[in-house]
Parts: C-alpha cells; sequence; structure tokens
C-alpha cells in the first residue's frame, strides 16, 4: 500500500510557516449560557482567525462552509477554528489545515476503545490522560483537514510517535503529521506536514474582538 505525506508543490518562502493563534476567552464571556456562548466563542475565534492571517500577511476573505458546515477555502487559502470554554484557535494555510484543542481532564475508560486501538496505543507508556488527548485531538484536526467528520474517528491511525510534541496519523492512505501545543493544562494540535509552526498564544484577553455578519 503506497502512502504519502500530503504536500503542496513549491510554496513560496511565506507559506513554509503556519502561525496557529491561541486566544483566552474572558473571565466573564466564560459564564456565557447556550447560543450567547456560542456566538461569541464564534467571535473569538475569528479574531485568532485574523491574527492568523495578519502574521501571513493574507487578506481575510469571506468565510463561508458547505452544507455540511466544512469551511470553504478562499483565494486558495484554508482556515480552521476551535474553541472551548476557556480557549479559541484559528489559523490559516495554503494547504489543508485542521486544528483542534481540548482541556486535559479524566474521562471514562470506554473512551479508549472508541478513540484507538490496541496498537495505536501500545505505541507508547506515557501517561494515558495526556497520551488520549494527543491522540484524540491529533485525529479531529486531521478530519477537520480531510473535511469528514468524528464517524471516521477509528479510521485515523496514528502510525508512529516522532517525538512529546509530533505524532504521524494515516488517513485515507495518506500520512498526516501532527504538532501539539501544551499550555495551562490544555493542548493544542494542528496539521503540519511539511510546514514550520510558529505557535502565537495570548492570555492578554483585552484583544478586540471584531463583530461578525457570518458566525463561525
Amino acid at each position: 500500500m503506497n502512502m504519502k505525506i500530503i504536500r503542496n508543490p513549491g510554496p513560496e518562502t511565506r507559506d513554509l510557516i503556519i502561525y496557529p493563534v491561541i486566544l483566552a476567552v474572558p473571565n466573564q464571556k466564560q459564564q456565557l449560557k447556550g447560543r450567547e456562548k456560542v456566538i461569541f466563542l464564534s467571535m473569538h475565534a475569528r479574531r485568532a482567525l485574523e491574527i492568523s492571517a495578519q502574521k501571513r500577511q493574507i487578506q481575510l476573505g469571506d468565510l463561508e462552509k458547505n452544507e455540511t458546515g466544512v469551511p470553504l477555502p478562499f483565494s486558495g487559502n484554508y482556515w480552521s477554528v476551535t474553541h472551548k470554554t476557556e480557549y479559541v484557535a484559528g489559523v490559516i494555510a495554503r494547504e489543508r489545515i485542521g486544528i483542534d484543542l481540548e482541556k486535559i481532564r479524566p474521562f471514562k475508560e470506554a473512551l479508549y476503545k472508541k478513540t484507538a486501538s490496541e496498537s495505536e496505543w501500545g505505541l507508547s507508556d506515557t501517561d494515558k490522560i495526556a497520551l488520549f488527548f494527543r491522540y484524540w485531538t491529533s485525529k479531529e484536526s486531521v478530519l477537520k483537514a480531510s473535511g469528514t467528520g468524528i464517524r471516521d474517528l477509528l479510521k485515523c491511525r496514528i502510525t508512529r510517535i516522532i517525538d512529546d510534541r509530533h505524532l504521524v496519523v494515516n488517513y485515507r492512505e495518506h500520512n498526516w503529521v501532527v504538532e501539539h501545543f501544551f499550555f495551562n493544562g490544555h493542548i493544542a494540535s494542528v496539521v503540519k506536514n511539511n510546514v514550520d509552526v510558529k505557535w502565537a498564544f495570548f492570555a492578554d484577553t483585552s484583544l478586540p474582538v471584531q463583530q461578525t455578519k457570518r458566525d463561525l
């Protein structure tokens, strides 16, 4: 079976780096509920995306999704966002991209079998909780980049753990390199492949949040 890492041929210098941006959610906004919370987190994730675009010197275009909610590229630029109660993240890239973040916390043992196979768990004997969230966020990132959903979680297979911050996911006969960023009891994972990653973390919640007409 032939497998390869997905690459963009002949990228320009600026395309050799991606800038995933993580923004803290203000404490008072963490108390929001329901639709109001979703709207704010979506707008805040949009702000993270704007900062990522600025670092790439890219003008942010219309952010649209298809009928199944998959982000559509604009002017050859791919984008991905994610948000949780305490943090949001966004990233722009010239190739298919996916980002995910989670709070590292205890979870039900049943999730092990729903997330990875025994052979995948056997790749490392490190802390089980940290490894679980490395696997979960990595697979989510790859599925986002592929434009598919969580239903294919077990079809994504961790084939190699490179080091504490990188691993390889095989999905649909392609290998995807994923990089992790650990911060404040959370983990963020982004599809890296053949580019360098420069994470930007903003704990300052005073950053302005721009109003948008479209929810992410």
